[in-house]
């Protein structure tokens, strides 16, 4: 049911890892041409590549760009310009942030910058397409979580960016309607990542196995698969969405359905 992606080329920022990575997989291994960025240091080149001969999926070009760096920005769309002839999916990936410790490290300056880079490049890079290419991106998804709503230690920043992104999205849908672009925010729930990790410490994802919802932690590939259906041509009756995933962890992710999810099998099973 998926559209034909041979001809289709991808942008994902911060690809060459966890959710980004996964995503890369997905359209890849449908024959879309991936572009894959990653900030300096980030990134074993050799082994991005190998995940993806190991899935028999179209060879990515893997490209370090910091997605606040101006030049590196001006970089990457003068290597789009070189080697296709537009970009039909841009997936905006990268999250960094201050995690918050206390309120001795609130700073406007820490606010802006999680801002510039977890929030802004969605907006940024597809106006760089267009400037680039003549055209927008048909589709594009940014990737948000739970976070927004549900309060996570240190995470005070990220979840404010994450908001911006978020609401960004509601008025470029309707700025971009025109042009025909189909623009929507997937906001995930707890992923096993190595940024997730980084973010809250290894020994958070052993306590998440054994008090949260049993059975409703998410993969990368996931969040990856409903990226791809949004870029599918199923789904291009919606634009300004904003779709959680989460298995439906939401709604039991309280003191009395963690309860009962720990008491035994469950009603009606």
């Amino acid at each position: 049911m998926i559209r034909d992606l041979t001809s289709e080329t991808v942008l994902i920022t911060g690809g060459t890892m966890g959710i980004g990575l996964a995503c890369g997989l997905a359209f890849a291994a449908r024959g879309a041409k991936c572009v894959l960025t990653y900030k300096w240091g980030t990134a074993d080149e050799d082994e991005v590549l190998a995940c993806f001969d190991r899935c028999q999926a179209r060879r990515p070009d893997i490209i370090r760009a910091d997605v606040a760096n101006a030049d590196d920005t001006a970089a990457l769309m003068a290597h789009l310009r070189n080697t296709t002839a537009g970009v039909g999916v841009f997936v905006s990936n990268v999250s960094a942030a201050l995690m918050v410790g206390g309120m001795a490290d609130y700073s406007l300056r820490a606010l802006c910058r999680s801002i510039e880079y977890s929030a802004w490049p969605m907006v940024d890079y597809t106006s760089r397409l267009l400037d680039t290419f003549g055209r927008y991106p048909r589709y594009v998804v940014g990737i948000s979580s739970t976070g927004v709503d549900r309060y996570a230690r240190g995470y005070d920043f990220m979840a404010a960016s994450k908001a911006v992104m978020e609401t960004l999205c509601r008025y470029l849908s309707y700025r971009l309607e025109a042009s025909g672009v189909r623009i929507n925010v997937v906001r995930a729930s707890y992923v096993k990542t190595l940024a997730t990790e980084d973010s809250f410490g290894r020994e958070f994802a052993a306590f998440a196995e054994t008090h949260g919802p049993k059975g409703r932690t998410l993969s990368p590939e996931d969040v990856a698969g409903v990226v791809l259906a949004l870029a599918s041509g199923l789904l291009d009756g919606m634009s300004g969405q904003i779709l959680t995933v989460d298995r439906g962890a939401t709604f039991v992710d309280n003191v009395l359905g963690m309860y009962a999810e720990h008491q035994g099998p469950r009603e009606g099973a």
